[in-house]
Parts: C-alpha cells; structure tokens; sequence
C-alpha cells in the first residue's frame, strides 16, 4: 500500500510518500519540503497570523496535487507546536479538510517526540543501542531516551529556532546581552531534563531536523575545505563532535547580519535568520546534557509516522522491528532489487569472498566493519549490468556511490562502491575519478585488500550456478593455496571457475605479498 505522512512543523512542512510491504518495511518514493514559516507571528506563538495560514494551505494544496499524482492510497498529517498551541488552530485545521481534503492530526510534545524515535530509528542502526535522541524545529525541541524501539523518557521544550530567535532578537546584529540571556534561557529549561538523562545513561546520541542538518553541512565543507557544495553531501550517519557546534555558533556570532550568514558555506541562506537560535540550542543541549559526538539522521517525525501506521496496521509478528536492527542490510538489498541484480549470484560471491576473508585474516588484519563492507560490495558488484554488460563494473560504482543507503556515512558508501566497482578489469588507480574521491589512504588501502578478495570470489563463480561449494585457504609464507569443494553430482569439473579466478588473482598477489594457487 502506499501512504503519505505530511510533518506541519512551526518552520516547514515536509512531505515523505512510501510503499510499504506485507512483512512490515517500506520504501520511499517521494518526498517534498516547503518553508512555510507557519510560527511567524510571535514568540508565544499563540495565533496563526492569515498570512501564515495562506502559505500553509498553498503548501498543502501543492501536496495534495503530488499525492493525487502518486495514487496514495491514505494520508496522514501530523500537526506540531506551531499549531498545537496556536488558538486559533481550529481554523487552520477547518480549511485544510474543507479546500484540500487533508485531516490534521494535532499531537502532543511526547508523541511528537515518540514519533521522531522512531523515525531516527529507521536511518540508523541504533537499535539496540540506549540513544538519545534530539529534534530541533522551529518552535520546540523534543529529546527522547530510547533503546530497542521503546523509548524511557521523553520531553518537549519550548525550545526552537524561531521561538528563540524572535523571543531574543537573534535574526539581525544580537547583542552579546541577548546572546547571553538566550544561552541562560537554555539551560534554565534543560535543567530538569539534564538529570534525568544523566541518571538513565546514554551510549549514542543523534540528532535530526533542520537546525541539526545546517549545522553538520556547515560541519562537512569546513572539513572539505575545498571542492563540495552542500547539495552534493550525505549527511545521514555523518558525525558532528561538541567542538565543531561551538565552532560553528562562534562563526554565526561573527555574522551578525543575515546577509553575511548567508555566505557561510553549506547553509541554506532560507534559514540563515533563525540558524543561530537553532544553533545555540544545539551547543547548550550537547554541552549541558554532556554530549561529545552526536550522529545526524535524515529520517525524523514523517518516517515515523509511516513505520507507526504499519505496525498498528499489519501483523504484529516483528517483522518491522528486524527490519530496524538490519536496516543497513535491508538498505543495501533493496538498492540490488531496484537495480534487478542477479541475487543467487550475489549470494554466492558474498558466501566465498567472506570465506576468504575469515580464512586470510592474518594477512590483511582487518575487523567485523571491513568484513561488512566486503558482505556489501561482493551483494551489489553486478548491479549495474542493467545498463551495460561491457562497463557495468563503472554503472555499479555509479550508482552505490549516488544512492541514499540508510545507515551507511558518505566515506563508507565511497568504499563499498569502490570495492564493487574493482571486481573487474583494471586495478585500482588514483587516475579513476571513484578512487580518488576517497579521502584516506588508509580508505585506498582498504579498497585494495576488499577488492582483491572480490575478485577471486567472483572468478570463482564464473559460470553463475555455484558450483564451488566451500574454499580452503592455507596461507603460507610465499604462497596462498585455495582447495575447492564443489557440489556432488556435478556433470562437470571447476575448469571455467579456476580459469577465472586464475585470471583475477593478480591484485591479490600485488596487495599481500603471496602467489595464489587454486586446487579441485
């Protein structure tokens, strides 16, 4: 089925379209955002001016035609602090059933915050894991402390970009007085919040919505330095660390005026007058609540919402919650369905080069992660021969590298396509556009080891039937023998797979230092 999940929030509205499956995930089709400025019309926010009410129910027309257009089966929009304490939200509510067709649910801080959980859960893979949560919007700021689904404690300040920055004239020349007040405002509303987090304990943080997503792209072309644009960053998974927030407020407060913000790489000039209120909030919750490093997600309220109506919605076998712990894997198997791979060969290469690896850990020395990597590359090598037999090997870096993988950070996605695009053909080499954006040697190193593992195990699936059952490494001191297994009853021998294999071990031999030799 495919629904809709509409977020009216106090400074934009987004909209996220997804189908959803029978075993309880889903995958998004469509999404939109529009900066609507619904909060516009004082610090209190307690009356929706007409000309806010307008812009949203433009926005939600403009919606509403996507949806239409999508054949979206069911629609669910959720209002939050903008319209929950507006008095006269009843109007707004009013206009958009009767001349757009959309019921508003309007719901509480803690459900606003329970939803948000939920949401992070699904481009993260922090399942598991105790994380604390922040989502900073324009009116309110929500911190949820959840662990394996179900959140333990969750708050709703009115704390917000907006709120803040009219409540404290931080749009235009603050004064270091109201800098100082709002900063006190801050920590005066935490207070309470601060013990509770800290007697329950967190192992990870993330954070999510449009204060958290400025301040990690501003963040991310500070480390570049040179050669990105905002609109060419993948934020989700990425890491932002205390320092560099307070770097970044400190650069705001030089840049007084909204013209001199707006030159500051990576923010989107649009909220360059309420980024240093929202900025502010984001210092003083990591510095009080005693946050080091915090993960940006991409997913918050509107994907929470989608995943809250399948689970109250389809069978309650826990499918949906495996779903959140493997949403790495799920992410990388959906892009091999999009992309109408051959997966029993996926599965076999993967089954082999693992082997491999398990087998010759003491020659590369690498870990659990780097194993992972190479699960992921050895699944989608051949994803791109859709498009083209000849070069599919570039297709497949071409489209790992430009897609969304939930849970995965800019530099990982990097050596996973890398390592996929490498199971054929040439060696890696910095003159390849794909090898050289990587940013570490290390990460070129990396891709080298993975690469020519990939290599022998695709070799060794030569005919695409998985014939080679199991592979024995024993690593010598000058040589690597390989003795396969291959499954009984066979009507021929493993020639085609040795001849190969044979062909593709040449990188191994390069990248460890041992001839290879393959036995059946």
């Amino acid at each position: 089925m495919r629904i809709a999940a509409i977020d009216l929030g106090t400074n934009s509205f987004h909209l996220v379209i997804a189908d959803t499956t029978p075993n309880g995930s889903f995958r998004v089709v469509a999404s939109e955002k529009d900066m609507v400025r619904l909060g516009e019309s004082g610090a209190d926010m307690k009356y929706l001016t007409p000309e806010a009410m307008d812009r949203g129910i433009a926005a939600l027309r403009r919606f509403k035609a996507i949806i239409d257009a999508r054949k979206v089966k069911e629609i669910r929009a959720i209002a939050t602090s903008a319209i929950r304490e507006a008095e006269n939200q009843d109007e707004f509510i009013r206009r958009a059933r009767v001349e757009i067709g959309i019921r508003i649910d309007v719901v509480s801080g803690f459900e606003e915050g329970r939803l948000v959980y939920l949401g992070v859960l699904q481009a993260l893979p922090l399942y598991s894991k105790r994380t604390l949560v922040f989502d900073i919007g324009g009116g309110s700021t929500e911190y949820v402390l959840g662990e394996r689904g179900n959140p333990k404690y969750i708050t709703s300040h009115k704390l917000g970009a907006i709120r803040l920055t009219k409540h404290f004239r931080l749009s235009e020349r603050p004064s270091s007085k109201d800098i100082e007040a709002a900063r006190n405002h801050i920590i005066g509303e935490l207070a309470q919040t601060a013990r509770e987090v800290t007697k329950l304990g967190f192992e990870v943080v993330a954070g999510s919505s449009g204060t958290v997503q400025a301040v990690a792209s501003m963040i991310a072309l500070t480390r570049k330095q040179v050669g990105a644009s905002s609109s060419s960053l993948r934020l989700n998974n990425f890491t932002i660390d205390y320092g560099e927030v307070r770097e970044i407020v400190r650069r705001l407060i030089a840049a007084p005026t909204i013209a001199e913000r707006k030159r500051i790489p990576g923010l989107d000039e649009k909220r360059a007058d309420i980024i240093l209120g929202g900025a502010l909030i984001l210092e003083e919750s990591m510095k009080i609540l005693g946050v080091k490093k915090m993960l940006v997600s991409n997913f918050a309220l509107r994907e929470g919402v989608i995943y809250d109506h399948i689970r109250h919605h389809r069978s309650s076998d826990g499918t949906a919650h495996r779903k959140i712990i493997n949403i790495r894997e799920q992410s990388v198997r959906h892009l091999g369905t999009l992309s109408i791979y051959d997966e029993a060969h996926g599965e076999q290469v993967a089954r082999l080069a693992l082997s491999i690896f398990d087998q010759t850990r003491k020659l590369h020395r690498l870990g659990p992660k780097e194993r992972e990597y190479l699960f992921y590359a050895a699944l989608l090598h051949d994803i791109g021969y859709h498009i083209s037999h000849s070069e599919h090997h570039l297709h497949t870096y071409y489209i790992i590298s430009h897609s969304d993988l939930l849970g995965f950070t800019n530099e990982e996605i990097e050596i996973i396509a890398n390592t996929a695009r490498y199971h054929r053909k040439s060696h890696p080499k910095l003159k390849h556009e794909g090898f050289l954006m990587l940013d570490r040697d290390e990460d070129r190193e990396l891709v080298r080891k993975l690469s020519a593992i990939l290599r022998i195990a695709e070799g060794l699936d030569r005919g695409n039937i998985g014939i080679v059952r199991a592979v024995d490494c024993t690593v010598g001191s000058v040589k690597v023998e390989m003795q396969l297994r291959l499954k009984r009853g066979l009507q021929r021998d493993a020639t085609l797979e040795i001849w190969g294999a044979d062909r593709k071990k040449t990188l191994f031999e390069e990248v460890y230092g041992r001839k290879v030799r393959f036995l059946s």
